[in-house]
C-alpha cells in the first residue's frame, strides 16, 4: 500500500493512491517515491540522475497532475539552463521505470505509489481541484481484457481516466454505497 494518509473509511485492497487526507503531508509522499525509485533503479541497474530525481520530486510535491511545461518552469528558476528535450526524456525515464504515471486527457503526469507492482492504472480525476486517485483494480481489468479478446484484441496497455467531484470538493467523506454518481 501507499505511503500516503489513509483513512478506514477509504482504504481498499484496490486503492493504490487515494485521495489525500485534509492536512496531508506531502513531504512524506516524496521521500517514500525517492526511496523506492532509488531502490528500484538499482535493482534494475538504472540511473537515477540528480535530474531524474528532482523531477520525480516535482511530480509528487502534489497529488495534482502536473505538466510537462509547468515542470520545466520550476527547473528553470532552479537553472536557466533547463530545457524542454531534457525535461521530456526525464519524464520518458520515468514512465518507463513505472515510477510516474501519464494521464492522456490532461497530458499531464502523476507519481505512482506502487511502481515495484505492474499494474493497469485506473484513475480518479476530480474536476474542481484536479486531485487524482489511482485504483487498481484487478476485476476491472480482466473484464476488459475478456472483452477486448472476444473482439480479437490484444491490450498491450490499460488506462482508465474518471472525472468527477473528489470528497473534500463534495465536503463528505467517501462513502461505500455510492456506485453510482449522485448527479446521475
Amino acid at each position: 500500500m501507499s505511503d500516503r494518509s489513509i483513512s478506514p473509511s477509504n482504504a481498499s485492497p484496490s486503492v493504490v493512491s487515494p485521495f489525500p487526507d485534509q492536512g496531508h503531508d506531502h513531504t512524506r509522499c516524496i521521500d517514500t517515491a525517492i526511496r523506492q525509485a532509488e531502490m528500484l533503479c538499482a535493482s534494475r541497474s538504472r540511473r537515477l540522475t540528480p535530474l531524474r530525481r528532482r523531477v520525480l520530486e516535482l511530480v509528487w510535491a502534489s497529488h495534482q497532475p502536473v505538466k510537462a511545461y509547468d515542470l520545466l518552469a520550476h527547473l528553470r528558476q532552479e537553472s536557466a539552463s533547463a530545457a524542454p528535450p531534457t525535461v521530456y526524456r526525464a519524464l520518458d525515464f520515468l514512465l518507463a521505470e513505472r515510477l510516474i504515471h501519464r494521464l492522456a486527457s490532461l497530458n499531464a503526469y502523476v507519481g505512482c505509489a506502487q511502481p515495484d507492482h505492474r499494474h493497469a492504472g485506473q484513475f480518479l480525476i476530480c474536476a474542481q481541484c484536479q486531485a487524482v486517485a489511482e485504483l487498481d483494480d484487478d476485476s476491472i481489468s480482466d473484464l476488459l481484457g475478456h472483452r477486448a479478446a472476444e473482439q480479437g484484441f490484444v491490450l498491450t496497455d490499460q488506462v482508465i481516466e474518471l472525472e468527477g467531484i473528489c470528497p473534500r470538493c463534495r465536503g463528505a467523506q467517501p462513502r461505500a454505497d455510492a456506485l453510482v454518481n449522485d448527479s446521475l
